[in-house]
C-alpha cells in the first residue's frame, strides 16, 4: 500500500480518492468488523460526552434520523447527524445543526485520522464514522445520532455505545452479509443493543432473533403496537405510550407515505426515553415533524410534469412507494427512471411497482455492482411488464428522454438506487441542503 503524505491531501476531492485506496476492497467494497475501527478510535482517545442515538433497520432510517434531528434541533440541542450513503456531496454525511459540514472541516478530521490509523487498512465507511465523530466533537454537539451503515452488530457506528438505539424496520436485504432470512437479519440489527439501555423496535412483529438478542444483553425492548405507536384521527394523528403517556393532536409529519408515522413514533419513543437527558417540548415536536426534510425520499419536485424522487431498492421500500404514488392522485402515465444494483431482489421490486409504472425507463449505472440496463429489462420481460421497456446509457438518458416525451398530466419517477436518483437531481440542478 502507497503512503501518501498528509501534506499533499489538501482538498475532500483529494481525501475522497485516498480513502478509497487504503482498504483492498475500496469505496464499494464491505468488509464487516470492529476491531480495526476500535483500534484506530482508542489511538484518537474518543470518549463518549454527547448522548448517542443509534438508528438501525431496513429501511426508514434516513427518515427517523431526520426527526430526531430536526425536533432535537427545534429544542435548542446542537446535534450531529451521521448518515450514508450521500447524493450529491459526501458533506451531506456529517451535518452538524442541520448543515453539511464544510469541507476544511472534514479534511482536518481526516487528517487526524489518517494520523491515528498507522498501518490499520481502514475501510472508507470506518475511515469516514471515525472523521465523522471528531468533526462531532469538535463541534462540542449535545447530541449524537448515527444511522447504521449495514446491518447493525459489526457495523462501524457500533463502535460507539448507544443510549438509546432504534431498529425502524426488519426486511430481506444485504444477505450476502446478513444472512438469508429475516431472523437472521434481526439478530444482526439487533447488536447495536446495550446492556440496561432501551432498544426501540418499529416492527410490529419482530423476528424473534432480535426479542432474543435484547433479553441476552439485558436491553429494554421497547415494541411498536405493544409499548408505544400511533392512532389516526381525523387529519391528525395521537403518539401513545402505554395508558398513561398521550401526545394528541399531531400533524403528520411533513415527509410523504403512510409509514412516516411508523418511522414518527419511534423517534418519539426515543426522546420520551432520553427525557431525562434530552427534554424536549410539545411544540418543539410539532415543529420538528411539520420542517423536517430528507432528500430523495418520495420527494416530489414542484412544476409539471410531476417528478418523483425515491432511493427505494428493496422490496419492502418498493412496495410502500407503490402506496405513496396511489396517494399522489391521477397521473395519466407514469414513466420510471429505474437504475438497480444487481444483487438486490430486482424481481420483487418490480412486481411492487408494476401497478403504478406505464413507462419503463431502464438505465445502466456505474460501477461493478450495477445491473445493466439489459438486465432490468429482462426482469421486466420476464414478469411481463416488458412492453414498454425501453434501455439507456444513464439515468440522466432516461430523464431526457421521458421530458421529451410526457404530457403535462404524466409523472417522472426516479428510483430504484441512491446512484439514479443522484444522476437525475444534478440533471436538474437540485440540491440536498
Amino acid at each position: 500500500m502507497s503512503v501518501v503524505p498528509v501534506r499533499a491531501l489538501n482538498m475532500l476531492s483529494d481525501w475522497l480518492t485516498h480513502l478509497e485506496s487504503l482498504h483492498p476492497r475500496g469505496q464499494a467494497g464491505i468488509e464487516l468488523g470492529l476491531d480495526r475501527i476500535r483500534v484506530v478510535k482508542e489511538r484518537l482517545q474518543q470518549r463518549q460526552e454527547a448522548a448517542v442515538i443509534t438508528v438501525g433497520g431496513t429501511n426508514g432510517k434516513g427518515s427517523t434520523c431526520a426527526m430526531l434531528e430536526r425536533i432535537l434541533r427545534s429544542a435548542g440541542y446542537r446535534t450531529g447527524l451521521y448518515t450514508s450513503p450521500h447524493l450529491l456531496h459526501y458533506n451531506e454525511r456529517v451535518r452538524i445543526d442541520g448543515q453539511p459540514v464544510a469541507d476544511e472541516h472534514l479534511c482536518e478530521a481526516f487528517a487526524r485520522v489518517e494520523a491515528a490509523r498507522g498501518t490499520e487498512a481502514l475501510t472508507y465507511f470506518e475511515f469516514g464514522t471515525l472523521a465523522a465523530w471528531e468533526v462531532f466533537a469538535a463541534a462540542a454537539v449535545d447530541v449524537v445520532i448515527l444511522e447504521v451503515g449495514l446491518g447493525g452488530r459489526l457495523d462501524a457506528t457500533n463502535s460507539y455505545d448507544a443510549d438509546c438505539a432504534v431498529v425502524t424496520t426488519i426486511d430481506l436485504d444485504h444477505m450476502d452479509y446478513l444472512g438469508p432470512t429475516r431472523e437472521d437479519i434481526g439478530r444482526e440489527k439487533a447488536g447495536i443493543c446495550r446492556y440496561g439501555r432501551p432498544l426501540i423496535c418499529g416492527e410490529a412483529n419482530p423476528p424473534q432473533s432480535l426479542l432474543e438478542t435484547c433479553r441476552l444483553a439485558s436491553a429494554d425492548f421497547l415494541q411498536i403496537g405493544r409499548d408505544f405507536g400511533f392512532l389516526r384521527q381525523e387529519g391528525q394523528w395521537q403518539w401513545w405510550r402505554g395508558t398513561d403517556r398521550k401526545l394528541g393532536g399531531l400533524a403528520f409529519p411533513a415527509l410523504r407515505g403512510d409509514y412516516q408515522l411508523q418511522n414518527a413514533s419511534c423517534a418519539l419513543m426515543a426522546l420520551d426515553v432520553l427525557r431525562d437527558r434530552l427534554p424536549v417540548a410539545a411544540q418543539d415536536i410539532r415543529r420538528g415533524l411539520a420542517e423536517v426534510e430528507v432528500a430523495g425520499r418520495c420527494q416530489v419536485l414542484p412544476g409539471q410534469p410531476q417528478i418523483v424522487l425515491d432511493v427505494a431498492h428493496n422490496p419492502q421500500a418498493a412496495l410502500a412507494l407503490a402506496s405513496s404514488l396511489g396517494g399522489m392522485g391521477f397521473a395519466r402515465t407514469t414513466w420510471a427512471v429505474f437504475g438497480m444494483m444487481a444483487d438486490k431482489d430486482i424481481e420483487a421490486v418490480v412486481l411492487a411497482l408494476k401497478p403504478r409504472v406505464d413507462r419503463w425507463l431502464c438505465c445502466d449505472l456505474p460501477g461493478v455492482r450495477a445491473a445493466s440496463a439489459e438486465t432490468l429489462r429482462g426482469v421486466l420481460e420476464k414478469v411481463g411488464a416488458g412492453e414498454t421497456a425501453q434501455t439507456f446509457a444513464s439515468p440522466v438518458a432516461a430523464l431526457a428522454f421521458a421530458q421529451e416525451n410526457v404530457s403535462g398530466d404524466d409523472r417522472i419517477l426516479a428510483f430504484g438506487s441512491f446512484l439514479t436518483v443522484a444522476d437525475v437531481m444534478r440533471s436538474l440542478g437540485c440540491k440536498t441542503g
